[in-house]
């Protein structure tokens, strides 16, 4: 894509954003040949593998996916052996999430892999500038969410 300083969508933060993330989604799906996960599903399971029995309330906290996204998520990777669901005993419509045997070996199958498409993006930028990269998108991220109606 070439850069015109004119054009509005070349300046556009939210456009760009959304472009980079859909490359790095391509990216992602011709490197991540796991179980045929997608970024989201991939971030479910490393936060339930960090936080075993977090409530699906919890797990829209931590990824920031929507609550009705997270639950068809939830329910599909289910269907697929990869979690397993189970009320909690503070209350009883939560559900505790938490990785089967086939969800803790899908993950270890495709940390490698996601590592390796983080490299992948992050090689678009110098490496000097590939830390300070991370720090601004977290940055972006902390001030969007407060802003947010949902944050």
């Amino acid at each position: 894509m070439k850069r015109d300083s004119n054009d509005r969508l070349s300046r556009s933060p939210i456009h760009l954003l959304h472009r980079a993330g859909q490359c790095a989604g391509d990216i992602f799906h011709a490197e991540m040949k796991v179980g045929g996960l997608t970024p989201r599903q991939l971030a479910v399971l490393i936060t339930v593998s960090q936080n075993e029995g977090l409530s699906q309330t919890g797990l829209v906290d931590r990824t920031g996916i929507d609550r009705s996204t997270l639950a068809d998520i939830v329910r599909r990777m289910q269907r697929k052996g990869l979690l397993q669901r189970r009320r909690t005993r503070e209350d009883a419509r939560a559900y505790a999430v938490k990785l089967t045997d086939e969800g803790r070996r899908v993950l270890r199958s495709a940390e490698p892999l996601a590592r390796k498409v983080d490299e992948r993006v992050l090689e678009a930028l110098p490496s000097k500038q590939r830390e300070q990269f991370i720090d601004d998108l977290q940055s972006i991220v902390d001030a969007l969410q407060k802003m947010s109606p949902q944050g």
